[in-house]
């Protein structure tokens, strides 16, 4: 019953406050995070508690009312309002309290490559990257560059220690972007003014730690050579670049951005580890092997979740069917609004699934 579901959230509230205040909490750096973190993670639900207290208060005042006043059509009209008021606050508890992803809290790797359109979808790729790292910029997240080359970016957004200001991993913030993003435009290199349908890919892998994954030496073939830049010339004169084969899975990560060949390993190591969790994920839940599938495919230009047209200055996030006429401001990394949307959309399936089990 959404009565004892509030209680829970009162008290256990209640708790989180008393433990932020207490010393032997606050002396301990990693506890008192844990415990912060999980106080602002339920401040929205401890609120949304207070206000549904406050609607049935007014609920019971107006039943009072009627009953010793007899039928009064604004008091009618205040109880009706005060009901339908309960009923959106307990939708609203409901989605507070959708159990949270457990990667959200991590760090991510991002990979993006062009897909259809030769090279003006290797552009459309390095202005998803600008976009990107713009964004986890301006919400406070640090961005590292592992490798960049041919179209293809690959580079972590690591999730700062979390604070009650800052509940939120990388995770949670960018695995939305994942999947086929479409653009139309007229590229630069169009003498004739045609617009063109471009693609790129974005794979967002939460980042994994050794815990997490462990690889067995083993299992890799380690290959190292020259690395190169634009149309295939040496850069190096030593052979710093590494290409780490997983053998039991296939995987292959390559890395020749750095020029100490340990650096470009241990860079592999970590796209690796990711992908290696990421697969393991999406092995034990079906869900995460169909999210997966939706954030590469194939990048055919059929293949979308998001198209970014210049001419009418608009974005359309395909999976919620909502478009935004501020391209410019997107593309310098405001995606909050997209963002918002999304993690509504997720908490409302989850709840979904939740009362299905």
């Amino acid at each position: 019953m959404i009565e004892d579901l509030v209680k829970q959230i009162e008290t256990r509230f209640a708790e989180l406050g008393a433990q932020m205040t207490d010393p032997e909490v606050i002396s301990d750096r990693e506890r008192y995070a844990e415990v912060g973190r999980a106080y602002s993670q339920l401040e929205p639900a401890a609120k949304l508690a207070a206000q549904w207290r406050h609607a049935h208060d007014d609920a019971a005042g107006a039943e009072e009312l009627l009953a010793e006043m007899g039928e009064d059509a604004e008091m009618r009209e205040e109880l009706g309002e005060a009901r339908r008021r309960i009923e959106e606050i307990e939708e609203e508890i409901r989605l507070a309290m959708v159990e949270r992803d457990p990667n959200d809290d991590k760090s991510v790797i991002v990979e993006i490559q062009g897909g259809a359109g030769g090279d003006e979808a290797s552009l459309w790729a390095g202005d998803l990257y600008r976009m990107l790292v713009r964004y986890a910029e301006r919400r406070g997240f640090q961005t590292e560059q592992l490798d960049v080359g041919d179209g293809k970016y690959t580079f972590a957004i690591k999730s700062p220690p979390t604070t009650p200001d800052r509940p939120d991993g990388a995770y949670s913030v960018f695995k939305y972007e994942g999947g086929t993003h479409r653009v139309q435009r007229v590229p630069q290199t169009e003498s004739q003014g045609r617009i063109h349908t471009s693609t790129a890919t974005i794979a967002v892998l939460p980042e994994a730690e050794d815990v997490d994954v462990q690889i067995d030496p083993n299992d890799l073939q380690i290959d190292v050579y020259r690395s190169s830049g634009p149309g295939g010339q040496s850069v190096n004169t030593t052979d710093s670049a590494v290409r780490v084969t997983h053998k039991p899975s296939g995987i292959v990560v390559s890395m020749q951005d750095e020029k100490s060949q340990l650096q470009n390993r241990e860079k592999a190591l970590r796209v690796l580890r990711a992908r290696l969790y990421e697969r393991a994920l999406a092995e034990q839940q079906a869900e995460l092997a169909a999210d997966r599938r939706s954030q590469v495919g194939t990048g055919d230009r059929a293949e979308k979740i998001r198209t970014y047209n210049y001419g009418e200055r608009r974005v359309t996030d395909h999976r919620i069917k909502l478009t935004v006429h501020n391209l410019d401001q997107v593309l310098e990394g405001e995606l909050d609004e997209l963002t918002e949307a999304l993690q509504s959309d997720e908490k409302r399936r989850r709840l979904e699934t939740q009362a299905l089990e």
